[in-house]
């Protein structure tokens, strides 16, 4: 069995995954993850043979040899069974052990990433969310499978989608990636004109000729049309499976017509691969910021069916794990002014530790700072207040949570809206602040 001197299960998988991501540019398979997981635990291969219900000589002999190979290679040295993880020790304390205790290093061996945009496949400053990453992963391999992830702005959603597609990829599935968020407001004129757009760009991504105009008819409809594009056209040219991420797909509840539509839409893909082979070389990854506040049919959403995950804030284990990917030697205690004063949201979480490991300010002044223009918060808040400034009654609404003693209860859209900024807690019907830094910001800035 593994020794309480090895890296832990999770901190294992991301620095091997890591590793053989940047020698091969592809992620390890799940039977890979699966024999490296075993292997880890001190299992034999006889007893995760066993497990995974393969014959000893296939996870030996095939798997074993490859994953072996694969991070030999990625570390520069032969490591086999026995000596891997004495080897992903040594590796760990190269890259990412701190070089003193409890102060930033000003040299450390992971070049400091601002934190902006989603966070590169390569990055090392990806923390995991255990298990949200591994339901992912094994949920896209489904058959017609459905994954929807759910969280705040900022919270991670998207560097999630990425890891998704690129495990989707090494399993050789084609994949797409769509944001709604980037697509023109004339798209949204009506629904022909947005379900053409959505199959001609899936088309482009697929490096497929559109051939719309052979399959779309106006008398049938739009949402028959492009149905029949999907199934007759570009899925039949496929011979591997197709993975679609649609991130923020919000975006379409401004347009209530087009939302109701084409969520039905979605949701009947997913259930046709039930009986029809064609549709289950389909799966959808569906994100988006807030809970649904347009009225959808119960029996034709797709926000009532497949894999339901929301991401939620670093626990206080993943703020240390950062903290020493940023050269800092804290403890879980250590951690927790800070994590209390951004409610462990990753991406303040991350601004923060970028400064300090730069040694840009000392934490107390940092936290002394966080909610005043000279700290290091004040674009993020400015851009928030700038948002709530556009939409008074909204302003209003969070003025009454962060000024009130306790919870209070606003109206459902107000709620979507202010959760969608990640600017609030819901308990129930009951609202709070979502952290300390926009309670006291907010109090004073809001008209």
């Amino acid at each position: 069995m593994h020794s309480e001197s090895d890296l832990p299960w999770e901190q294992t998988q991301t620095l091997v995954n890591t590793l053989v991501f940047k020698h091969t540019g592809k992620y390890l398979s799940d039977i890979e993850i699966e024999v490296l997981q075993g292997a880890w635990e001190g299992k034999s291969y006889e007893e995760i043979a066993e497990q995974l219900f393969r014959s000893v000589s296939y996870i030996n002999k095939d798997i074993g040899y490859r994953l072996w190979k694969k991070l030999s290679e990625a570390l520069g040295e032969e490591v086999t069974k026995k000596s891997f993880r004495q080897a992903l020790k040594r590796e760990w304390q190269r890259q990412f052990a701190p070089k003193a205790a409890s102060t930033p290093t000003s040299n450390s061996a992971i070049a400091l990433e601002f934190p902006e945009g989603s966070v590169a496949l390569d990055s090392p400053f990806y923390v995991e969310r255990s298990p949200i990453e591994a339901d992912c992963y094994k949920e896209i391999l489904k058959p017609g499978s459905l994954i929807r992830l759910r969280g705040p702005r900022k919270m991670g959603k998207t560097s999630l989608l990425h890891r998704v597609l690129a495990y989707a990829a090494q399993q050789n599935y084609k994949v797409v990636r769509m944001n709604l968020r980037k697509a023109e407001k004339l798209v949204f004129t009506d629904l022909n004109k947005f379900l053409r757009w959505f199959c001609l760009d899936v088309s482009r991504q697929l490096n497929l000729e559109p051939k719309l105009d052979d399959y779309w008819d106006e008398e049938i409809g739009s949402k028959v049309s492009c149905t029949g594009y999907f199934q007759a056209y570009l899925l039949e040219q496929l011979d591997t499976n197709l993975v679609i991420t649609l991130d923020e797909i919000d975006t379409v509840f401004n347009y209530p017509d087009i939302a109701e539509d084409f969520l039905a839409l979605l949701r009947e893909w997913h259930e046709e691969a039930m009986i029809e082979a064609s549709w289950r070389k389909l799966r959808l990854v569906i994100a988006h910021s807030t809970e649904v506040y347009i009225s959808l049919n119960i029996h034709q959403s797709p926000f009532n069916v497949g894999l339901p995950l929301r991401l939620p804030p670093f626990n206080p284990q993943q703020v240390q794990r950062l903290t020493q990917l940023h050269g800092l030697t804290w403890t879980v205690e250590e951690t927790q002014p800070l994590t209390a004063m951004v409610g462990g949201h990753p991406y303040l979480i991350r601004l923060a530790l970028y400064h300090l490991a730069r040694q840009d300010v000392t934490l107390g002044q940092l936290l002394q700072d966080a909610p005043t223009p000279a700290g290091v918060y004040s674009d993020h808040l400015r851009r928030c207040l700038g948002n709530l400034n556009q939409q008074p009654e909204l302003a209003s609404a969070l003025k009454q949570v962060v000024t009130a003693p306790s919870s209070v209860q606003l109206t459902s859209v107000a709620v979507y809206q202010l959760d969608s900024m990640g600017l609030v807690h819901l308990h129930g019907n009951q609202v709070t602040p979502s952290c300390e830094l926009y309670r006291q910001y907010f109090s004073t800035h809001l008209a």
